[in-house]
């Protein structure tokens, strides 16, 4: 088979967005050269790799195979790179690392840009997602790293210990919740939120949690961060669920924490991967460093 690995990682891309033009994008490729590209690849094999509709493209038996097999060719490539990247100082390695907003807006900051200093390199290719979404994607081949709260089923990756934290209910000294020591997430829910952007994970996992039990999460308005959350709490807009390192950090401002009584709120973050052994020596080195730092 005359396949390279730009008709290997073209595939994925096509496969994983859905639509040839959207695969062909993320490879800078134009649209005919892609689909050119991809015909090859199927009379090559002499049968179809793609089921084509109006809504997009997906993959027949077949290309649920290709997709299995271009992962794993992919996968080695890197590490052959990253192995000897050492002998070679033009080349450089790519991780894909995917975690929750926990862990990317608290932990990850100081390790991450103390690896990227010592690997010139390496890049990191760094995305926030929900624990489920992330363990999913390591175990598919989509994700190289992920961090992952610790309640997640991870059955078949490895897993190593990264931090533990706790999420509170920070209100305003003024607000009727202030005089509580403890309360349930639930029992909150009568008053105002100030939240994430939409696109976080954290948000959506608390939005579901008030969804699952009937309730709606009242936000009044949402930002980026967890710090930005807390200067509005503290200037009475609402009230808001951050990371205890969060409050800490911000001890400043005159806010209450509130310890949350729901199991979800102690956060045990794990790092979790397929094999550790088949990673580029460099990214064993960033599970090793995320561990230690």
């Amino acid at each position: 088979m005359r396949f390279d690995l730009t008709d290997l990682k073209l595939f994925l891309h096509v496969v994983e967005a859905g639509s040839i033009t959207a695969g062909a994008d993320r490879m800078h490729l134009a649209v005919a050269a892609a689909s050119t590209r991809i015909r090859n690849m199927e009379l090559e094999l002499g049968t179809p790799l793609l089921n084509r509709e109006r809504q997009g493209v997906h993959p027949t038996p077949a290309g649920r195979t290709l997709v299995h097999h271009a992962r794993l060719l992919l996968q080695q490539a890197e590490r052959m790179r990253g192995d000897l990247g050492e002998y070679a100082g033009g080349l450089k390695g790519h991780i894909r690392l995917q975690s929750n907003t926990n862990a990317l807006t608290e932990f990850l900051p100081e390790p991450l840009s103390n690896f990227l200093a010592s690997h010139p390199q390496v890049n990191i290719d760094l995305e926030e997602r929900l624990s489920d979404e992330i363990v999913a994607a390591v175990a598919d081949g989509k994700a190289d790293i992920g961090i992952v709260a610790g309640t997640e089923d991870v059955t078949g990756l490895e897993v190593f210990p990264f931090r533990v934290d706790r999420f509170v209910l920070v209100t305003p000294k003024s607000h009727p919740l202030a005089k509580e020591k403890r309360i349930t997430f639930a029992d909150a829910l009568d008053y105002d939120f100030v939240g994430l952007d939409r696109a976080s994970s954290l948000q959506r996992f608390l939005s579901d949690k008030a969804d699952r039990i009937g309730r709606r999460l009242k936000l009044r308005v949402q930002l980026r961060s967890f710090d930005a959350v807390c200067r509005l709490v503290d200037c009475n807009v609402g009230i808001g669920v951050v990371p205890q390192t969060t409050v800490e950090r911000n001890a400043h401002m005159k806010l209450r924490r509130i310890e949350l009584t729901d199991d979800w709120a102690i956060r045990r973050l794990t790092i979790c991967v397929r094999r550790l052994k088949d990673l580029p020596t460099y990214a064993q080195e960033l599970v090793r460093d995320l561990q230690v730092s």
